[in-house]
Parts: structure tokens; C-alpha cells; sequence
């Protein structure tokens, strides 16, 4: 379930069935904030590549926020399985508030 926190949308499958346990909560609290920054961020990014001149520019943005999405997502998976957590700045601590 730790592992599936941090899979995207695969994120409600342990907010929804383990309710009881606290760690995986929090994790797929965490995880689900984690998806939707990156959807925001890829958004915002996909938005400005639409601007001309400017686009060229956020197209190369594009690649480090994939692979730095992608290292996120597995430094999370890693701590979690050694049940530990990993606070993202600015985004775990409002895993604690919904």
C-alpha cells in the first residue's frame, strides 16, 4: 500500500481501504499532493510552451521537472518502504490537514 501511495491516481486505492492505519494515510495523503502538484506544474508549463518565442524555452523546463518528478516519486517510495517519511517542502505539510 506504501508503494501504491505514490503511484498517481493509484494513491486512492490506500486513502480509500486502509483507513485505520495512520502512516499509509498520511503517505497517500502525501502521494495525492505529490500528483497534483505535478499535474499543476505540468500544466502551467504546458501553457507557457503554447506562448511563441517563449515556448521554446519552457519545452526545455519540461525535462527536468519530469525526471525531477520522477526521482521525487522514488526517494518517497524508498523511504517509505524503510518507514520512514520523506517531507516534501512546501507541499507534506498540508498531508497532516485533509
Amino acid at each position: 500500500m506504501l508503494v501504491l501511495a505514490y503511484l498517481g491516481p493509484l494513491a486512492l486505492i490506500p486513502f480509500l481501504v486502509e483507513t485505520e492505519d495512520k502512516e499509509v494515510q498520511w503517505h497517500a495523503k502525501n502521494g495525492l499532493l505529490l500528483f497534483a502538484a505535478s499535474i499543476v506544474i505540468g500544466l502551467f508549463i504546458g501553457v507557457l510552451s503554447m506562448i511563441p518565442f517563449v515556448g521554446c524555452i519552457t519545452f526545455l523546463l519540461y525535462i527536468p521537472y519530469v525526471l525531477g518528478w520522477m526521482v521525487l516519486t522514488i526517494l518517497c517510495i524508498v523511504k517509505a518502504t524503510k518507514g520512514e517519511r520523506y517531507l516534501i517542502p512546501g507541499l507534506s505539510q498540508y498531508a497532516d490537514q485533509f
